[in-house]
Parts: structure tokens; sequence; C-alpha cells
């Protein structure tokens, strides 16, 4: 089944959040180093965020490195960060020629300099683009993020700049790393792994969850519009019954 030709583009999700899961356990079938599984996972990244330009979704959002990942050996943590520097120099034509704006959410000031570096200058290079935003979720925890988010307008409360009887959900929105992009509409996880591990908590408020068992290395564009099919082939209720929205 071509599934590309079956979707309906006026119900394109606004927001597809990833959950790229899969590739230590891919280079492990293969006899590899685990290395191995994220370079191969990079080629999947292009093939995604290509596919999702070519139909058109506006906002796609990968989760690259999370904040539990530091705990990993240091020798993979620092090939990950060589290879984030050496993808973002490889994508750079990529994201300009499909007319790709890069943005970076999660605790970036942790990352190495020259990840960093490399990294702010791809999103200024990108800055004018806008067929699709692509986000990296780097050095990224959502119960960090909601701490980031309670510190920061308790202060603006203790200062008087915001009344705590004021304090709504636009408010958190608004403080929020995400708070340029919609509440996500779809999230994928690839591998098998059926958990969203810290990603992303208050915007999967009301997303469909779509489970892979295709590891991240083999993930391509066409699985990327099966899951999309599936999704416009479900009944989104936000809380209402199937009679109301009938």
């Amino acid at each position: 089944m071509n599934f590309k030709e079956q979707i309906d583009p006026v119900k394109l999700p606004q927001h597809i959040a990833i959950i790229m899961d899969g590739n230590g356990r891919w280079a492990k079938k293969q006899g590899l180093m685990r290395i191995r599984g994220h370079e191969k996972g990079a080629k999947a990244v292009r093939d995604v965020v290509e596919g999702s330009a070519e139909i058109g979704v506006p906002n796609l959002t990968l989760y690259a490195f999370s904040t539990e990942n530091w705990n990993r050996p240091k020798v993979e943590v620092d090939t990950l960060m060589k290879l984030l520097v050496s993808s973002l120099k490889k994508e750079i034509t990529t994201l300009q020629e499909n007319d790709i704006k890069l943005k970076a959410i999660g605790c970036i000031e942790t990352l190495p300099k020259k990840a960093r570096r490399e990294l702010e200058e791809v999103i200024k290079k990108t800055s004018g683009n806008s067929r699709m935003t692509l986000t990296l979720a780097l050095s990224y925890g959502s119960r960090e993020e909601l701490t980031h988010v309670v510190k920061e307008i308790a202060e603006k409360v203790a200062s008087g700049e915001i009344s705590a009887k004021a304090i709504d959900e636009s408010v958190i929105n608004k403080h929020l790393y995400t708070q340029n992009l919609p509440d996500v509409d779809l999230m994928i996880r690839t591998s098998g792994e059926q958990r969203i591990s810290n990603f992303l908590l208050w915007q999967l408020a009301y997303a469909e969850l779509y489970f892979s068992e295709i590891l991240w290395p083999d993930y391509r564009k066409e699985d990327l519009f099966e899951a999309i099919y599936n999704y416009q082939n479900r009944e989104r209720r936000f809380g209402k019954t199937s009679e109301q929205l009938s």
C-alpha cells in the first residue's frame, strides 16, 4: 500500500515529535559497535526530515539527546557529540535546499563548545527558511524543562511582573522551550519500546502515540507516511464523546 498517496494533506499533523530509538540494538544485531548504529541513524534522520517537508508537515521535533543520556559511557557520549557536529555540517545543504529552519531546545549550554558553535551557526544560517521547522531536543528532559518554567514564573510572581492568580495554561506555554511551537499532534517512537521517556510531557497532553517495531536506523519516510496515515484514521476527541464530534 502506498501510504503517501492515502494521506489527506488537509488533515496533516501540525507537529510531529519522534523518539529515535534503537541505534544501539541495531548495531548489536549487526555485530557492530554502538556508534555505528548512531551513524546509520543519522541517515534515517535525513530521510524522515525530507519526507516530512515533502508532504507539508510544518513542525518536526526529534529527541536527539536527553539529559539522562549524559550518564552513558563517556566514550559513547563524546562520539555522539562529534557525530552531532559532523552531521550539522553535512546537513546544512539539505536544510537549505528544502527550506527548513533549524531550532534546538534543552540545556544547550551543557553541550561541548564546538557542538554549540556549530549548532548556533546552522540555526543562524537557516533562520530565514519557512517551509518547515525542525527542532532538535538536545540535552533535553521534560522534567528539567518544567522545573525551569516553575522557577521562571515564580521569580516573575515574586517581582510583581505576574500575578499568581493570572497563571494559566497560556502563561505556562509562554515559558516552555517550545513556546513558539504548537502542541504535538503525533508522537512516534521506534524500536518497539512503548514509553515517552521524559519527552515533551506537557506538549504531549493530547498527542496520538504511535509505536513502531522498526529500529531507528532502518526507519524511512515510507514508515513515517504509514504513521501519519494511521494518525489520520483515528478519532481525536479531546475529552468529548464521538456523538459530540459528529
